[in-house]
């Protein structure tokens, strides 16, 4: 997957429409490496192979219209398309978290979960769900993008030749970050704010209940 990406993105023009196209749908479907794409794309940039704006441009367009795709999913569709995308516990875990943490904060969680593989798609779809206004949405995610792109078309384009030879360095740099974001992010939650994880226990039981009741019916 990383080495057919990686020639699929070269200097030619259609470089920033795959880059668009890649981190749209990793925004709702989590196995495709939008991250890879936008880090591949400021390498070229830097070796002078891409235009650095366009680039950033790429990646800014793909993440708004992905975020928004799966807050469409999350509104139109709803428990149907739970059901159906988030079936693991592990992902019911962090639809619970997301919908509780929106239901709380808002914007500030969508700029966050942004740099979060997963969390990003939870997150999005759980302001769908839970009917977010649509203006606000789309004011917090156009913030989320743009601080996402700089960030992650950044990192490739800063390591330059440190990162040429090896895509896996930058992904690498590029999951500690998350790592910290979301180690720090949950640190502030427990020393800063109140126990959610009631909340969040109790939304998940709810959801559980609900996928045995889907599947006895089925």
């Amino acid at each position: 997957m990383f080495d057919f990406l990686t020639r699929l993105i070269s200097d030619s023009a259609a470089s920033y429409f795959v880059i668009a196209a890649v981190v749209c749908v990793d925004s709702f479907f989590p196995l495709v490496p939008g991250e890879t794409a936008a880090i591949t794309g400021g390498l070229l940039a830097a070796n002078g192979d891409l235009v650095l704006p366009l680039v950033l441009l790429a990646a800014w367009t793909g993440g708004v219209l992905g975020d928004n795709i799966t807050y469409g999913i999350g509104r139109g569709l709803g428990t149907r398309a739970r059901r159906r995308f988030f079936r693991s516990d592990k992902a019911l875990h962090r639809l619970a978290w997301a919908e509780i943490q929106l239901e709380r904060r808002g914007g500030p969680i969508i700029v966050a979960a942004r740099f979060i593989p997963g969390g990003r798609t939870a997150t999005m779809f759980s302001s769908g769900s839970l009917e977010m206004p649509w203006p606000a949405f789309l004011r917090a995610d156009l913030v989320a993008a743009a601080a996402w792109a700089v960030y992650a078309v950044g990192l490739g384009y800063l390591g330059g030749s440190t990162f040429q030879h090896s895509i896996f360095k930058p992904l690498a740099v590029a999951l500690g970050i998350a790592l910290v974001v979301t180690v720090g992010g949950e640190i502030y939650r427990r020393v800063r704010l109140p126990d959610e994880s009631r909340a969040v226990r109790r939304r998940e039981r709810e959801f559980a209940r609900d996928r045995r009741r889907a599947q006895s019916e089925s």
